[in-house]
């Protein structure tokens, strides 16, 4: 296996730093033309076998598979949903990997090439879906643990997963981007592995989520609608889409949009301005944790792809997120606030005639309901900063059969 600088396109077989000489990060760059599969091997298998359904295109070289079970998540139809976008929706929700979210499929291939490369400790900085990704894989692969977090942002559910699968878990004073970069200095100086999406494996295994959509629907969407943090979906479905492209395998190349919050919205000030350089969000807040980012590492490999496959950059509101996700709650699916960024977005994209009403759509739910269980309280309780659309307030009665008859009179 080899690695190809995503700007400059020098190739490599030193990974150790996942960066170019030129100071971009690398993808891994596998010879296609020496693949011995097809894309009915693929169909034929078993689709329970998730991530590893796809072994000669995600990692070659694994040995020792370290797996949850990750992949083969659900692609659901709902009436509700498509009627509230205004154009026909599919929902693939990564939330029922074993964590809920989508970081298992990256992490099961990060760190199954940990093992290999003999890694003793493990290090990424998070927001909170990734710390309680890699927390579980390390678990099970026996190695130390370390992740490093933004005090204070990040949703006790994803705290507590890190902490009770055995992370030593780092409070930062700051903000996720300063915690990178913590990370990073830590890993040269000690001799971590770090498994932020800087690392071109992680990227690898979350892959394997738009091909298994491709399969799962026998057909190429028109669209496919990511939310937007860090950045490694929307470079890793880019991939993704150029290499089964590029062996043949898709009759139309379904186009990537990717949609971001207003307040930390990075990529979406770059593509507007059409800007050479990333125009950083010093200070990202939005009610979305998981992209609660002012500086994605990924932008790069993230234009890239979203030019190839004639993308757009979207942002939504929070109060936008947050009727989406109420919208995708109540049709009995359910979502963290970051995940129903696609579909706020997928709604204004139609509304704005970029998306065509006859258009298929595919949005990505990213991470389960349960994560931010407080956001979605909030939001039926009206205790958010805006007016819910949605809102399904819990109605306080007597304990008499007469007070209950009354409310359920009222609703």
């Amino acid at each position: 296996m080899k690695f190809q600088c995503c700007k400059c396109s020098k190739i490599t077989e030193d990974v150790s730093s996942f960066t170019c000489s030129c100071g971009n990060l690398l993808e891994a760059k596998q010879d296609l033309s020496a693949l011995k599969v097809s894309r009915k091997d693929f169909e034929k298998r078993s689709p329970s076998l998730g991530v590893w359904r796809f072994r000669e295109m995600v990692h070659p070289l694994a040995g020792k598979i370290i797996t949850r079970g990750e992949g083969n998540t659900h692609l659901y139809d709902s009436d509700k949903v498509s009627i509230y976008v205004g154009a026909s929706v599919r929902l693939k929700h990564e939330g029922e990997n074993p964590t809920g979210s989508f970081k298992d499929r990256g992490m099961s291939v990060g760190v199954t090439e940990a093992v290999r490369v003999g890694a003793k400790t493990v290090v990424c900085a998070s927001t909170g879906n990734t710390s309680a990704s890699l927390a579980s894989y390390a678990s099970l692969a026996s190695l130390n643990c370390v992740v490093l977090i933004p005090e204070g942002k990040i949703a006790f559910g994803k705290l507590s997963q890190a902490i009770a699968y055995g992370a030593k878990v780092l409070q930062v004073k700051g903000n996720f981007d300063q915690s990178l970069e913590l990370v990073q200095k830590l890993a040269l100086e000690n001799n971590y592995y770090v498994l932020n999406s800087v690392n071109p494996w992680r990227l690898e295994g979350q892959k394997t989520i738009v091909w298994e959509t491709l399969l799962q629907l026998q057909e190429e969407p028109d669209w496919i609608v990511v939310p937007g943090g860090n950045l490694g979906n929307v470079s890793a479905f880019g991939k993704a889409l150029m290499e089964w492209k590029e062996l043949g395998w898709l009759e139309n190349v379904p186009r990537l949009a990717v949609v971001q919050a207003e307040g930390s919205n990075p990529l979406y000030q770059t593509w507007k301005k059409n800007s050479t350089k990333l125009i950083r969000v010093e200070k990202p807040e939005t009610i979305g944790t998981a992209i609660r980012i002012g500086n994605p590492v990924n932008w790069v490999k993230a234009l890239k792809y979203l030019k190839a496959t004639n993308g757009v950059v979207e942002q939504v509101s929070d109060a936008e997120m947050m009727d989406a996700k109420a919208v995708v709650d109540s049709a009995g699916i359910g979502c963290e606030p970051s995940s129903a960024a696609s579909v706020a977005g997928a709604k204004k994209l139609v509304d704005a005639g970029t998306i065509g009403k006859n258009q298929k759509i595919v949005c990505v739910l990213t991470g389960h309901l349960l994560k931010d269980p407080d956001a979605t309280v909030n939001y039926h309780l009206g205790k958010l900063p805006y007016a819910g659309a949605f809102r399904n307030a819990p109605v306080q009665v007597e304990a008499s059969l007469e007070s209950v008859e009354e409310a359920l009179a009222a609703r």
